[in-house]
């Protein structure tokens, strides 16, 4: 699937950290920013938000984990939270797919409570677990698939490069490019079916991955010049995005005393980013470019007119 090696190294990232708190070990941010060759900030988001489900806390400048608090050691540590965090990510997945993997990781681990909640809200494609592995086959090989993309209620045949497996805000796309004109085009993964292998391999440019990970939405452009945004946001949503900022990319730009903030992102698309905006009416405002604001404005003036 898309990102497997960020997760692996995620993964073992935080399992290790957990397994040396766990061990009454004290950890550094900066220390184990250069340890894991990461950054602090990717430090600071693991015990912030990824962690937050064990009793950790700040002591001074170095994280611990709560005294009287032990994790439980029936074979290793680092295997136990590891299936913990697989099987709450897998509830998000779908009923169908947590059911069948819940049984795969009871046979690997014998414990009923675990300490991790997780509450994912991304579609279910059990149903489509064949499309994905031929999917999945013709990504490795990097050949050709012949396939029918059911679009606007009409069936088109198309033949399509396919490059990766994406969730973007919890819906399945593939990411392809057209075979008549090497255009990048996104497919709604439920929409793909009757998909053939076909003979022919194709090249992959490397350009994707730094696009999808600066990207924000499903709404981003691989043939556009990114353009920054500079976005002002009240202190109530100031914490939420310092937390988990809107993008990568994202920089503060000014801080106020009211504790509102000015951050800046770059975009390839305005739709990348006018939902959320929109979402956070009236926390969150366009400052520059106003063009962007101005669709904001306009279409929040036609709701009301409603």
């Amino acid at each position: 699937m898309a990102y497997k090696h960020d997760y692996d190294k995620t993964l073992i990232r935080l399992t290790m950290m957990l397994s040396r708190m766990n061990d009454g070990e004290a950890l550094s941010v900066k220390e184990m920013a250069e340890e894991f060759n990461v950054s602090t900030r990717t430090i600071q988001r693991d015990l912030n938000e990824r962690l937050t489900s064990f009793p950790i806390y700040k002591d001074g400048r170095k994280w611990r984990m709560a005294k009287g608090f032990k994790l439980e050691k029936t074979t290793s540590i680092e295997n136990i939270i590891v299936l913990d965090i697989i099987n709450k990510m897998t509830e998000g997945i779908g009923t169908k797919f947590h059911s069948k993997a819940k049984v795969l990781l009871s046979k690997l681990k014998n414990e009923d409570y675990n300490p991790i909640y997780t509450k994912l809200n991304i579609e279910d494609i059990t149903d489509n677990l064949k499309e994905i592995q031929l999917l999945e086959s013709a990504i490795k090989d990097r050949c050709l698939i012949d396939c029918i993309y059911d679009f606007e209620e009409y069936k088109h045949n198309i033949i399509i490069k396919p490059l990766k497996i994406v969730n973007f805000e919890g819906f399945w796309y593939l990411i392809a490019l057209d075979s008549r004109n090497n255009e990048l085009k996104k497919y709604y993964l439920k929409s793909i079916s009757n998909i053939k292998l076909k003979d022919e391999i194709f090249e992959v440019s490397s350009k994707l991955d730094t696009v999808l990970d600066e990207s924000i939405s499903i709404w981003f452009d691989e043939n556009e010049e990114p353009f920054e945004v500079t976005i002002n946001m009240s202190k109530i949503a100031v914490k939420y995005f310092k937390r988990r900022p809107i993008s990568k990319n994202q920089t503060v730009e000014s801080v106020y005393k009211d504790g509102s903030m000015d951050v800046v992102v770059k975009l390839t698309h305005e739709m990348e980013i006018i939902p959320l905006i929109k979402y956070w009416v009236p926390h969150l405002r366009v400052i520059e470019p106003i063009w962007v604001q101005e669709i904001i404005d306009d279409d929040l003036k036609e709701y009301l007119g409603q």
